[in-house]
């Protein structure tokens, strides 16, 4: 795979994505229970936005530094700003912290996180960012194969009974991407039914995502919804216009959080007319 998400750090796509991921996380621990977290295809964890490859694209320039400038009044947007600026404390005014990052800023002492990435340079780099963390596991692997592995999720005497997993592929086989996503999905929630799963996705053509949306819906969670976030209408196959993210069995008013703060985030990063937003359920809980 020749996909690095150094050149997209920061961008429209992570906004979307991470603030979810917060507000996931928060959910999850606002009970005493332990939680585990396995993040697929994890990178390298740590990213620095002045460096040559988030300076080639600018794509940052146009997520987290246009939201930082214009910051809009909504709980979500104020806890990912908290997350970048304890980030950025820590390690530099430009840098700009990964899933993985935000899984450990977020989760406590008593949880646990699998962080997995295939690359060898950026599992290298992802072990290094985490060698003095002992919550987090990295494994130099696949994420797909780690999800049969590693639910349900046990670690020595202690069974997990909540918790994510965070599916951000690179869809470098495009729409292909889709079909190994799904079957990953439907395997995950047979291990372990009681998670919650969310899975990123790009959107260029919407309506070559019909048949996604299809399957999506078929898969047998407790509930499952998808939000997403448009920056410029997607009447381009030819650039990412905008990204979503399907979650299974979501927590209690996550679908409420993200619907009040997805339209912010349509109107402080849309480049256009085209800008939108939208959250909407699959499968309700009966």
């Amino acid at each position: 795979m020749n996909y690095r998400h150094a050149f997209h750090a920061g961008n429209h796509a992570d906004v979307l994505k991470h603030i979810a991921l917060l507000a996931i996380c928060d959910a999850l621990v606002a009970k005493p229970a332990p939680v585990f977290a396995l993040d697929t295809h994890a990178g390298r964890g740590l990213y620095a936005l002045d460096s040559n490859s988030a300076q080639r694209t600018g794509e940052a320039e146009g997520g987290i530094g246009r939201l930082i400038a214009e910051a809009p009044r909504h709980p979500a947007v104020a806890r990912y700003l908290a997350a970048i600026r304890a980030c950025r404390h820590e390690h530099g005014q430009a840098s700009y912290p990964g899933s993985p990052w935000l899984l450990a800023h977020a989760l406590r002492e008593q949880d646990r996180i699998a962080a997995c990435e295939l690359q060898p340079e950026e599992a290298g780099q992802l072990k290094a960012v985490f060698e003095r963390d002992p919550r987090v596991a990295v494994h130099a692997r696949d994420g797909y194969a780690a999800m049969k592995a590693l639910l349900p999720a046990r670690i020595g005497e202690t069974r997990y009974n909540r918790g994510l997993v965070l599916i951000d592929p690179p869809y470098e086989a495009q729409l292909e991407e889709f079909d190994t996503a799904i079957a990953a999905l439907r395997e995950g929630i047979s291990r372990w039914p009681q998670g919650t799963f969310a899975l990123w996705y790009p959107i260029k053509l919407r309506r070559a995502l019909q048949p996604f949306y299809r399957r999506a819906a078929a898969i047998p969670a407790k509930s499952s919804f998808v939000a997403e976030l448009q920056v410029r209408a997607d009447d381009s196959p030819l650039r990412m216009n905008g990204s979503g993210l399907l979650v299974l069995n979501p927590p209690w008013q996550l679908d409420q959080s993200l619907a009040g703060v997805l339209p912010l985030l349509a109107r402080v990063l849309g480049e256009g007319p085209g800008a939108a937003s939208r959250v909407e359920w699959l499968v309700r809980a009966a």
